[in-house]
């Protein structure tokens, strides 16, 4: 609660909560589709709007995450409107047509949003204020500042917690911008999609290099719609140069469906007796597949049914069938490919023979929620057996019995829709169910979760 909120304010917020409490009993069976690609959305919305003339967008996220992508950029001059389920136009205004905004722009829940749209601006004559929720209010903007002000913008951010700056933010884009050549500290695509969206506008080349891969949606997708952008490998590194001053081509972009959403239905389906699914049209991005491998590592079925490529993403239909998983010590070179999967990863541990290590995660500890700290208190509420550490979790798993799962408190989901899915997921695999206090962030990115859960279960 901030300083300038009342105690009758966060009881309200509270009365506003939808706890829920998800139980098992029957198996997981069926065929779904998943929504689109979270991060592949936000670009599409983006770069639709920086190039000169229409972008035909289907198989769109429609999460609070994505609308708020388009929302900005609306405020920026792009028309951006909904032609049908997840089929979506975007008229853009070219790089460096982007107008200044009347309003502050809300990103709600959406880091993504947020730390993209700076880069953005960072190069473009124009000053915006970005303002977020509770939850996005706390995490750190620092790694994205410090580059973008290398190459000339100017921004002051709101103090927060052991030197953090945070939102409300105040972004003035430098024109012309200047063009540099930045090592990422922590990887982090967000950071590195911000200085290569930053060195669109920016005459010259702008070139980021990148120790350890990180996903790489944004390489991609600036190559499709015919920026100069070049990837080139040496001694292990990346090296990925960006031409400024580019021309954008309009495109048309089929969505595939999102690999961070399919995973907790992937891991439901391992973990209840008696599952058997088919999950349609998931992106298997190498940068984002991770999951699946370390899966399979544990024992999980998992099988690539129609492989194919959409848009030069690879895609692919998986089987998933109830399995009897083995704890492995997660190799931490994976993180950057599963990141926002460890949360339902944990789960799946907490239900594994023997023992499983993970390490290598400071990363979560800076998203929607501390998702280290906050999994271990949740799965332990669940009667898991958790140790925390500075960077990952150990877990002991019951070898396939249910979790005992909780009675009383409701585990606490901190505003943080993964936390909240991978605790459904957990209630699943559990003796009496578990609560979780709020199912509302869940709509930030799938807002169809519960139907289609609860679909699978009848």
């Amino acid at each position: 609660m901030s300083a300038a909120e009342s105690p009758l304010q966060d009881t309200a917020r509270e009365a506003e909560m939808r706890p829920r409490r998800f139980a098992g009993g029957s198996p997981l069976r069926g065929t779904i589709k998943v929504p689109g690609d979270k991060s592949i959305s936000h670009r599409a919305v983006m770069f639709g709007a920086l190039a000169v003339g229409e972008t035909r967008i289907s198989g769109l996220l429609e999460g609070e995450d994505v609308m708020a992508t388009a929302t900005a950029m609306r405020s920026m001059g792009a028309t951006i409107e909904r032609t049908g389920d997840g089929e979506w136009r975007v008229h853009g205004v070219g790089v460096g047509g982007l107008l200044q905004p009347e309003e502050a722009l809300d990103m709600g829940n959406s880091g993504t949003s947020t730390r993209l749209l700076m880069g953005l601006l960072a190069s473009h004559g124009i000053t915006a204020t970005f303002t977020g929720d509770a939850s996005l209010s706390k995490r750190p903007m620092g790694r994205v500042i410090t580059p973008l002000s290398q190459m000339g913008a100017d921004i002051t951010a709101s103090p927060g917690k052991n030197g953090s700056q945070t939102l409300p933010l105040m972004i003035r884009g430098a024109q012309p911008a200047v063009p540099i050549t930045y090592r990422l500290p922590v990887a982090s695509a967000q950071v590195k999609s911000a200085v290569l969206l930053a060195g669109l506008n920016t005459p010259g080349v702008t070139t980021v290099i990148e120790p350890v891969p990180t996903r790489d949606h944004s390489e991609r997708m600036l190559q499709g719609f015919g920026a100069e952008l070049t990837v080139e490998e040496r001694d292990g590194e990346r090296i990925i140069r960006i031409r400024g001053e580019a021309e954008l081509k309009p495109q048309v972009i089929e969505v595939p469906g999102d690999p961070s959403s399919a995973a907790f239905f992937i891991v439901a389906a391992l973990l209840v007796p008696g599952s058997e699914i088919v999950i349609e049209n998931v992106g298997l991005n190498p940068t984002r597949a991770g999951l699946v491998g370390v899966l399979r590592q544990m024992g999980g079925r998992i099988e690539e049914l129609n492989p194919r490529l959409v848009g030069g993403e690879p895609v692919a239909d998986l089987k998933v069938s109830h399995s009897q998983l083995k704890g492995i010590a997660v190799d931490p070179a994976v993180a950057p490919s599963m990141i926002d999967e460890f949360p339902v990863l944990f789960v799946a541990a907490a239900l594994a023979e023997g023992r499983t290590v993970t390490s290598g995660l400071d990363e979560l500890r800076v998203k929607e929620s501390d998702r280290l700290k906050v999994m271990a208190e949740a799965l332990m509420a669940a009667g898991a057996r958790v140790e925390e550490r500075e960077d990952g979790l150990v877990i002991e798993g019951t070898g396939g019995a249910p979790l005992p799962g909780t009675s009383g408190t409701p585990v606490a989901t901190h505003l943080d829709h993964r936390i909240a899915m991978s605790m459904a997921v957990a209630g699943l695999a559990s003796r009496d169910g578990v609560e979780v206090d709020d199912t509302r962030p869940i709509a930030t990115s799938f807002p169809t979760f519960e139907p289609m859960l609860d679909g699978l279960s009848r």
